[in-house]
């Protein structure tokens, strides 16, 4: 009996050296007087903002397609950065839900965006006020020059940030919930193109949109004054053709979006190029101004260009039909190094 005893009493005392008590083990970061900052995010889930245009009061039925339908979803995930005096710097990835940031006592300055992206590239990131969003470069070689020295761009991936410039932290025994909202930094334009004649001897298109930011800033949302051409491919509709284009929307914005670093006046420029079911590739389309459609509407919106013709002679041409290997329809990716 008494050899059950003692190991009865060594079994609750390896109990009791294994397990925590919150009362007693202050020595846990968990358990102890510690800062317990815990982001608690909420999604702003729009994808374009009001200006000229009140797209939500305004919405078209006939466009085929839901205001709330562009709406973009919620990340999957969040990157967390803090900042500190001393040039402290710590991350860590959270889940959509939020958790707890690596903040140290005192003052704290945090920049959260979403880490699920795919062709967003990040720069500047040692510090808050430099860290900046753009995309990888995307070229076509049919495509001929819009803007002259612009990069062409892929659409960016759907970004969103919030930027929180002081955080003091705390120590203490409880967690500390901080609420943030995770604010949209890129926005979707509906590019409708409308054709009058010939969409019936369309099989593939595509455009670019020239004039467009390059980059976006994390910590305030403001685009950079470098212009870019965003590329992109279109779905076949029954009026014509459309995208849903992403992209960082323009220059300089809330700046004064309307003239470019230069002094020059800002434009916009829109290109279609497609190929027809015969197995030609016709880009040899006007060029459309839509300037005054993009400073209507500089963060998302609708952009709409009718009257596009592709004649019978065009499109009966030749009886060799659609060839899905035309010369010069594929992309060719250039991956930046920074």
């Amino acid at each position: 009996m008494k050899r059950y005893i003692n190991l009865l009493m060594g079994v609750l005392l390896m109990m009791m050296l294994a397990g925590c008590r919150k009362d007693l083990c202050y020595n846990h970061d968990e358990h102890s007087m510690t800062v317990k900052l815990h982001v608690i995010p909420t999604w702003e889930q729009e994808w374009e903002r009001k200006y000229d245009n009140d797209w939500k009061n305004e919405w078209k039925q006939e466009w085929g397609i839901a205001y709330d339908d562009l709406r973009p979803e919620p990340a999957e995930g969040i990157r967390a950065i803090v900042y500190g005096t001393d040039d402290y710097e710590q991350d860590i990835h959270l889940p959509a839900e939020g958790g707890r940031i690596p903040a140290r006592e005192g003052d704290n300055t945090v920049l959260l965006y979403n880490n699920d992206t795919e062709y967003i590239v990040f720069d500047g990131m040692e510090a808050s006020m430099t860290a900046k969003a753009t995309t990888s470069t995307l070229s076509r070689s049919t495509l001929g020059v819009l803007h002259a020295g612009e990069r062409t761009i892929n659409q960016p991936d759907q970004l969103y940030g919030c930027y929180i410039d002081n955080v003091v932290g705390e120590k203490t025994l409880e967690r500390v919930e901080m609420p943030v909202e995770m604010r949209p930094l890129t926005y979707t334009y509906l590019i409708r193109y409308e054709f009058s004649k010939g969409l019936e001897y369309v099989a593939l298109a595509r455009g670019a949109l020239a004039g467009m930011a390059e980059s976006v800033y994390l910590n305030d949302g403001h685009t950079g004054d470098n212009t870019a051409t965003v590329l992109f491919d279109c779905e076949l509709k029954d009026y014509g053709v459309e995208v849903q284009m992403k992209c960082f929307g323009v220059p300089n914005f809330p700046g004064d979006h309307y003239t470019r670093a230069d002094g020059s006046e800002a434009k916009y420029t829109l290109n279609l190029e497609v190929v027809l079911n015969n197995g030609n590739l016709k880009n040899d389309f006007p060029l459309f101004d839509v300037t005054d459609q993009i400073n209507a509407q500089p963060r998302g919106g609708v952009i709409v260009v009718s009257g596009i013709e592709i004649s019978d002679d065009e499109g009966q041409e030749g009886s060799g039909g659609f060839n899905p290997s035309v010369p010069g329809w594929g992309d060719w990716e250039d991956i930046p190094l920074w």
